[in-house]
């Protein structure tokens, strides 16, 4: 939402020693947060100026550009030759004007923010371009960045100063505005806040009075008042088509968003913007019959203003004549009844629809309109015949005629409703001493609710444009946020000593120290899968694993369930890795399947107003699926690198077994090892991993076909546990090991020894050189120049860590030195 600052001010005497910047601060504080400070820095001349003459000319590169001659006022205009008239020589790319229009022209010597430099006069296509012809994006305001910045006829003069008349020297707030906040899509909701934000007075644009008469002022037909609880028409005739909008809305207008485009347009985005309240203008001379609010019928199509051709959804709400629709309620107007420049007779039609219509149409259509992102965050409901009135006012004020007398009004809403609270529970809720119950009341009372002390209780009635107060929690909520949410404490959490790990966390701990153990990468997968996937796998229609918990609304329609095995994400994480180059890969997962239990009953859904009782939760339960915790790995390429000592070992069917019993032995439960059959794995390679008697999971090598359709490599392995099943045959066991957390640093250091000297040994002295000294390997070994004879070059790669802190340069130095020095004293060895 962009709020000009110069509006804002007005509606709340918001004193000029509040900066714009403490402005912004103190409404993200009250939760409308400020995205960014628009407006307020260009400078130079930059004015408005009449196209005289605007000649294509096509150019070699295939572009055609536009030299043109353009009126910028006595003061600024080149003059007059025999054959060019007074004004400008300037090139425009740009299509979308024409001889007399008038647009923007930033002169040499004006810096647009929206560039980044200052424009000067230069020779471009064969023309010395005196200047540049600005579109909305240029200088810093909404709309098509492609063409340019057409004012309306008549608004001003050649020469005259576009920085005052386009507000761009006034500062505009960009605000984020979250959906529970409706309110605050208009000026008077920003200013309600404003205000209450710093202690000021309130005028409330929405103080209008409205004419009580007996007679109707257009007739209207609601078929659906649950879609459209209030529809509301006024008349204005004798209005002249021909006036120009008021330098003053007109500016605003772009300040917030929005372009100029006629009197009777500007005026109802007027309105909208400062009431919040959406409204329709009609040709009266275009309407056949009475407005009738529908919902639209099968085969029904619909133009709208923005000239598309719409088929519409029997779930539409219609506004229609005895001729058809003439809009797509809430969202958008039909261009048979639009205004024009014969218009003098005008129907303003505000209404309050049904949120939820508003927002599926508007979806449906994907037609988000200023208007229906209003609606469906809600509007007050009490406010329709008001911004009638005040659209009718200004359009006579401004284009003068007549308000016919008269006034219809449909329907009612009864949005009233209360909420009880204990009077201490916003001071227990926030933490915060200095909230009494005065306190309270007075932050409520800003807010426009209506307030009354009942005994030791709170009873508050929201005002009907809050539709997100709604329980207790809410209004702690408003008085928080005037308050100020930077006077609740900060208090730390106390925990509970004594307990440490539970026996489940360190078993689990140590899995997953085993896998890191056996040189096997950690990977978090999405536990979703889909057909696809068990189809990449080679499962069986009448698989198990088949059978899925399907999600309502899935991030993907490809991946519509939980997954029911690992192996569909690691397996996928194992490709991309091959697709990058990688080609040893050893990757692991501890995690969750979901299986459905056969005959479960469906999950009733509670409210939130209270915890479910331990019955609810049985029922609860007794809805989830089966989720064991599992323990699955992939291994391809190499087993053991190759080195000095050989070439390297590529992965085997028993790898993947081996990691099976590596988690077995820490958890000091029997596993045994069974001949099987099962998807994805090789036939024949394939073996069951069997607990007490029951098969727990499945290792070996995966079928060929697998492999082609992951993208992986020949004989890759992989295996899967229930983890579940292991943890609760494990013993008792004694405490982990401790590891260091702290970074390692890592040396490599070549020795030249004599021949006759052990590797082994001179390993093993350099690993008792220093106590930061945490493994030595040597990956090494060279003979020949310029090692002299009869001795060899020994390479070994150190690492250094503490257990307690991260290493120096001067402690990592000492170390490479202790190991130098006693390679040197016991071997003879000289360094490299």
């Amino acid at each position: 939402m962009k709020v000009p600052v110069s509006w804002l001010r007005e509606l709340t005497s918001l004193p000029s020693s509040v900066s714009t910047e403490d402005l912004a601060a103190r409404l993200t504080a009250f939760d409308l947060k400020l995205e960014e400070i628009i407006g307020g820095q260009i400078t130079g001349p930059l004015v408005v100026g009449r196209v005289l003459t605007a000649e294509p000319e096509p150019q070699k590169n295939g572009k055609t550009i536009n030299w043109c001659r353009v009126d910028v006022g006595p003061e600024h205009n080149e003059p007059a030759t025999e054959d060019v008239p007074a004004g400008r020589g300037i090139v425009c790319g740009a299509h979308n004007f024409g001889p007399g229009d008038l647009v923007v022209v930033s002169l040499p010597g004006t810096f647009l923010p929206a560039m980044g430099f200052e424009i000067g006069s230069r020779k471009t296509y064969g023309h010395v371009s005196d200047g540049m012809i600005c579109s909305t994006a240029e200088l810093g305001l909404p709309g098509d960045a492609d063409g340019i910045l057409v004012l309306e006829p008549g608004l001003a003069d050649p020469g005259t100063g576009a920085v005052e008349l386009l507000g761009l020297n006034q500062e505009t707030l960009d605000l984020e505005v979250n959906p529970d906040r409706g309110y605050a899509w208009s000026l008077r909701g920003v200013a309600r806040d404003t205000a209450l934000a710093f202690g000021l007075p309130f005028r409330d644009p929405a103080d209008i009075a409205v004419p009580e008469t007996g007679a109707e002022a257009y007739p209207v037909v609601v078929e659906d008042p649950t879609a459209c609880p209030v529809f509301t028409t006024l008349r204005v005739s004798g209005f002249d088509p021909t006036r120009p909008t008021p330098p003053m809305i007109a500016r605003r207008l772009v300040q917030a968003g929005m372009r100029s485009i006629s009197l009777a347009v500007d005026v109802s985005n007027y309105v909208m913007l400062e009431l919040g309240q959406p409204n329709h203008a009609y040709d009266a001379a275009k309407l056949n019959g009475p407005i009738r609010v529908r919902r639209a019928v099968a085969g029904e199509r619909l133009t709208t203003l923005d000239d598309v051709d719409r088929a519409l959804d029997p779930q539409d709400l219609l506004i229609c004549d005895d001729d058809g629709p003439v809009g797509l309620a809430g969202v958008m107007g039909a261009a048979r009844v639009e205004i024009d420049a014969a218009t003098t007779d005008i129907v303003i039609e505000a209404a309050y629809f049904d949120r939820a219509t508003i927002a599926r149409a508007s979806r449906r259509h994907r037609l988000s309109s200023e208007a229906a992102r209003r609606f469906e965050r809600g509007v007050d409901p009490t406010l329709q015949a008001r911004a009638a009135q005040r659209v009718a006012e200004l359009l006579v004020e401004h284009g003068g005629g007549h308000i016919e007398p008269g006034l219809t009004v449909v329907g009612e809403v009864d949005t009233r409703h209360e909420v009880t609270l204990p009077v201490d529970l916003p001071r227990r809720i926030a933490g915060v001493e200095s909230i009494d119950t005065d306190a309270a009341v007075r932050a409520l009372e800003g807010n426009a609710c209506e307030v009354r002390i009942d005994g030791e209780s709170l009873v508050v009635v929201p005002p009907p444009w809050r539709f997100d107060i709604n329980d207790p929690y809410d209004v702690v909520e408003e008085v928080l946020r005037v308050v100020g949410y930077d006077q609740v404490p900060s208090v730390l959490p106390q925990a509970s000593g004594g307990r440490g790990l539970t026996r489940a966390q360190e078993l689990r701990r140590r899995v997953g120290y085993a896998l890191a153990g056996d040189g096997l990468v950690e990977v978090k997968t999405f536990p979703f899968a889909g057909p696809a996937d068990f189809d990449r796998l080679g499962l069986g229609a009448d698989d198990a694993r088949r059978r899925q918990v399907l999600l309502e609304n899935p991030l993907s329609a490809e991946e519509p369930g939980l997954t029911t095995t690992l192996l569909t994400g690691l397996l996928r994480s194992a490709g991309l890795n091959v697709g990058r180059g990688h080609d040893d890969v050893a990757i692991s997962e501890v995690g969750r399947v979901f299986r459905p239990r056969s005959g479960a009953p469906a999950a009733p859904i509670y409210g939130v107003d209270r915890r479910p009782t331990p019955d609810e939760l049985a029922v609860l339960d007794a809805a989830l699926p089966d989720q064991p915790l599992t323990a699955a790995w992939v291994l391809l390429g190499d087993r053991e690198r190759g080195g000095w000592d050989g070439p390297g070992r590529p992965v085997a069917w028993s790898d993947a077994i081996a990691v099976a019993r590596r988690l077995a032995d820490v958890l000091h439960v029997e596993v045994s090892v069974e001949a099987a059959s099962l998807a994805p794995f090789h036939p024949g390679r394939c073996a069951a991993l069997v607990l007490d008697g029951r098969v727990v999971g499945h290792a070996g090598e995966l079928h060929p076909k697998v492999l082609e359709a992951y993208g992986l490599p020949p004989r890759a392995v992989a295996g899967e546990v229930d983890l579940d099943a292991l943890l609760a045959a494990a013993p008792e066991i004694g405490p982990r090991p401790d590891f260091s957390a702290f970074p390692v640093a890592k040396e490599d250091l070549a020795f030249i020894v004599e021949s006759r000297v052990p590797a082994g040994a001179l390993q093993e002295a350099l690993a008792e050189a220093s106590p930061l000294i945490e493994s030595v390997r040597l990956f090494d070994l060279y003979t020949g120049e310029p090692v002299p004879a009869g001795h060899v070059s020994l390479a070994f790669n150190v690492r250094l860590r503490a257990e307690d802190h991260t290493l120096s340069e001067d402690e990592i130095a000492g170390a490479r030195a202790a190991a130098v020095q006693v390679a040197a004293d016991r071997f003879g060895a000289t360094l490299r």
